[in-house]
């Protein structure tokens, strides 16, 4: 399927491995330009190389903590006029209600709200000026499934959900769509941290915590970053339009949710 995006130019955030790169290459793919961020710029510049490559399209490498506002200020320097964005940063990590001070929310906060929203506040205005623009944020099941153990995810991405939820009726008409997209487990760095607190928790093997996982998964297996992109790519297409504030959940049926 044509996408008919060939030719926009993208902003991916954290977007050097696991489903930040999924969907970075299934923009490349459609024949996206990219200016793609990560922290770490050794693996994001061999990330860049290789999508380059592959796919032919322009890859500006920018390293830089996102969840900053000097990061954010190096990725909009290289940015330019951007068509489509997509956030995305690591979730914080699991724990208890007990566990969490006010430093450990308002850095969830930071990472997986207030960047985000950040980076739209951002783009959307050049995007509504030119009459066209796509965001995609990556969120988390745990929006519309709390996850005891994510208690700082659940809330800071419920936040940014809800953002989303009014923002996204406001820009619609000048030609701005923003959707969120809500991963289960997938095989990535993120769900093999959380293995290892599972493992650790019940002294069971990470293998054998993965394959306890496995289980309440109707798919019968860990969500894969290419599938995941192909979503977003369709999200940020022209096809898209008429898809606006929505939240959808890619977690190969795990929760049984039918609204």
């Amino acid at each position: 399927m044509d996408l008919g995006i060939r030719g926009k130019r993208a902003v991916v955030c954290a977007g050097s491995k696991g489903l930040g790169r999924g969907c970075a290459e299934a923009l490349a793919e459609a024949g996206v330009d990219l200016v793609l961020n990560a922290r770490g710029a050794e693996a994001l510049e061999a990330t860049a190389a290789e999508i380059a490559a592959k796919y032919g399209v322009s890859v500006t490498p920018v390293a830089a903590d996102i969840t900053t506002p000097e990061g954010r200020a190096k990725v909009l320097a290289a940015a330019g006029e951007v068509d489509i964005l997509v956030t995305n940063a690591g979730g914080p990590p699991p724990g208890l209600w007990s566990d969490w001070d006010r430093d450990d929310f308002i850095a969830a906060l930071d990472a997986n709200m207030l960047a985000p929203i950040a980076m739209m506040q951002a783009l959307m205005p050049g995007m509504m000026a030119r009459g066209w623009g796509r965001v995609v944020n990556i969120t988390s099941q745990s929006v519309r499934a709390p996850i005891p153990a994510l208690g700082l995810s659940n809330a800071a991405r419920s936040g940014l959900t809800g953002f989303v939820a009014g923002t996204a009726r406001q820009v619609a008409p000048k030609g701005v769509i923003i959707n969120n997209m809500l991963p289960g487990i997938h095989d990535t760095d993120r769900a093999t941290s959380l293995d290892g607190g599972v493992s650790k928790a019940q002294g069971i093997s990470p293998e054998a915590a993965r394959a306890k996982r496995i289980t309440t998964i109707p798919a019968g297996r860990y969500g894969d970053a290419g599938d995941f992109g192909a979503m977003c790519a369709f999200l940020c297409s022209q096809k898209a339009g008429f898809i606006v504030g929505q939240n959808i959940m890619l977690d190969g049926g795990q929760n049984n949710i039918s609204i």
